[in-house]
């Protein structure tokens, strides 16, 4: 048995020692969360936040025991750019970084550059995110490594039938769209304390994803929706809202809507039958909060409501298509399209270009120590025939 074999099995031994006693305390937490409910009716937050942390401390275990070996050689790389990172963030010290060649100044100025952060942060940010964010969980996302994600479509291609031996003549075409989803910059400064800094139980790493993802997800929900595309993700509402009957390439057809009518739930089903089958299969409805409560109110001609509650982790869904609350949708009101319906996933287009970046400042706003951090998101649609809207 070679050296690195023996300390291979050494890690191996280490890292299922640290997943059973990780999970021993988080039995015993959530034995002592059920206690607290049997007894007081309700647990105690103190509980609630030390299983929240095994969670994590679980999850993080459970991905480094999935990682395949790839020798010594590539584990010991890996701890020394960890343990690198991790002395910036915590003290500055950016030796081990310039060392590793890691760092990555921005296409502006030298103050605006900063070390890329190393995947495992990225993962994380990128995690917080989809959490966070409504539009990500039903749009599709792409990871990309250039300023501008690039992605040609076919707006039609002919067929035709042909016996086994008879010549096949070329397909029509009825030409290609390139459609382009540049970058904009995301940006965030998150402020910690030294105490936090030099707690050695503190997870920096976990600290920053969780701050830059509320100041992200806000930036980026609404841009999804509404962006103008300038430095920022084109929203699918920035483009020209059109009748169904004068739909083309480039822009969104629409419905009208009038709530204050009787056959109001009729106009759902219009909404509905508007796309095309196939955009139809994996629908769902996009409003905000306080369109889905004036849905909530309408019901069919048998005077049945319309809208269902989410049961078994399902969830609320309009005629049996599930609805998606986002709140940068606009109020219902005369002009807005306040409710879309369709398939997203093939609709709208989120290109996350890798590597965040981090500057560590101690300086800006003593005696805190600010963190800039920034990340590139584009994004827009990718298929005018998959997403309609209602007008009102």
């Amino acid at each position: 048995m070679t050296k690195e074999t023996k300390m291979a099995d050494t890690d191996v031994k280490s890292l299922t020692a640290d997943i059973m006693a990780a999970f021993e305390s988080y039995k015993d937490a959530n034995e002592a969360r059920l206690a607290e409910i049997e007894a007081k009716g309700s647990a105690d937050t103190l509980i609630d936040e030390k299983l929240k942390k095994l969670d994590r401390r679980l999850d993080q275990l459970s991905l480094k025991a999935a990682r395949p070996a790839e020798g010594a050689p590539a584990a010991e790389a890996d701890g020394e750019r960890s343990q690198a990172w991790a002395r910036y963030l915590r003290t500055g010290d950016d030796s081990g970084l310039s060392r590793l060649d890691v760092k990555s100044l921005s296409a502006g100025t030298d103050e605006q550059g900063g070390y890329t952060a190393p995947p495992e942060l990225d993962r994380l940010i990128e995690a917080r995110l989809m959490q966070a964010s409504p539009m990500r969980q039903i749009a599709s996302v792409r990871q990309t490594s250039s300023g501008v994600f690039r992605k040609p479509v076919s707006l039609g291609v002919g067929a035709a039938w042909a016996g086994e031996t008879e010549a096949r003549t070329e397909s029509t075409t009825a030409g290609l769209s390139l459609l382009e989803f540049p970058a904009g910059e995301l940006y965030a400064m998150p402020a910690a304390t030294q105490t936090l800094l030099e707690d050695s139980y503190a997870d920096v790493d976990e600290w920053l994803a969780d701050e830059v993802e509320a100041a992200f997800s806000i930036q980026e929900s609404a841009a999804f929706v509404s962006g103008d595309g300038a430095g920022k993700p084109k929203g699918f509402l920035s483009h020209d809202v059109v009748a169904e009957a004068s739909h083309e390439w480039g822009k969104i057809g629409s419905v009208p809507g009038d709530f204050a009518v009787a056959d109001a739930g009729d106009q759902i089903i219009d909404l509905i039958q508007t796309p095309k089958s196939q955009f139809r299969s994996n629908g769902r409805f996009v409003m905000n909060r306080r369109t889905v409560a004036a849905v909530r109110k309408l019901k069919d001609g048998d005077g049945r409501y319309l809208w269902r509650p989410g049961m078994n982790g399902e969830a609320q869904s309009i005629f049996g298509y599930p609805v998606t609350e986002l709140e940068d949708m606009p109020d219902i009101g005369t002009g807005n399209a306040a409710i879309a319906f369709g398939d997203f996933r093939r609709g709208y287009l989120i290109a996350d270009r890798q590597g965040a970046r981090v500057l560590r400042d101690p300086y800006s706003a003593k005696p805190y120590v600010l963190f800039y951090t920034t990340k590139r998101v584009g994004g827009g649609v990718q298929h005018f025939d998959a997403i309609k809207v209602m007008v009102f």
